[in-house]
């Protein structure tokens, strides 16, 4: 029986990071960068009347609108695909408002999948796999497999027990 990997969206195969920040340095003429999240979200370094603002971004449709996938992503989660069993788990219960956009979103970019494939979740332990490769450690509770963390600015200071900074790094993760 071929093992299971359970795989994030956000920020870990498209950065939804850059939009936040483009959204933002755009709407209030700023100039933030990835830099400046290191261990952070950046609703945690953006001025207090600008939050709900930041925070309401991913509830507007039109944010997951071709975001790009990381380099070597689709390529990498087609292969792995072809010795695994491949699950999308995306935590859409925070934004329901996103649901429509992430699944056109994951249908354009993972065209090889089955929509079947795709979990929108709120709890990510609820997911049955062997692997969970997410930028959330938080997701990490409670599943019964393999967390793996995908580096992103907020995570960088956070312990792993197993860490990928790319997606070459998850081929090499996953090469038998």
């Amino acid at each position: 029986m071929r093992k299971r990997i359970a795989i994030d969206m956000d920020e870990t195969i498209c950065d939804t990071m850059a939009r936040h920040l483009d959204w933002y340095n755009t709407e209030f003429q700023q100039n933030l960068t990835k830099a400046d999240l290191r261990g952070k979200k950046i609703y945690h370094i953006v001025p207090e009347e600008h939050q709900a603002r930041v925070r309401a971004y991913p509830d507007i449709p039109a944010f997951f609108e071709e975001i790009p996938p990381y380099p070597h992503a689709i390529e990498v989660i087609a292969e792995l695909h072809e010795r695994y069993d491949i699950l999308i788990a995306t935590a859409a219960m925070e934004h329901p408002t996103s649901f429509t956009p992430k699944y056109e979103w994951l249908r354009k970019y993972l065209p090889f999948l089955s929509p079947m494939n795709f979990i929108f979740c709120g709890k990510k332990n609820v997911v049955q796999a062997d692997f969970l490769i997410d930028d959330s450690s938080r997701h990490f509770d409670g599943f019964v497999g393999q967390g793996v963390l995908f580096s992103a600015p907020h995570n960088l200071l956070e312990p792993a027990d197993v860490r990928v900074n790319n997606w070459q790094e998850v081929r090499d993760y996953f090469r038998e």
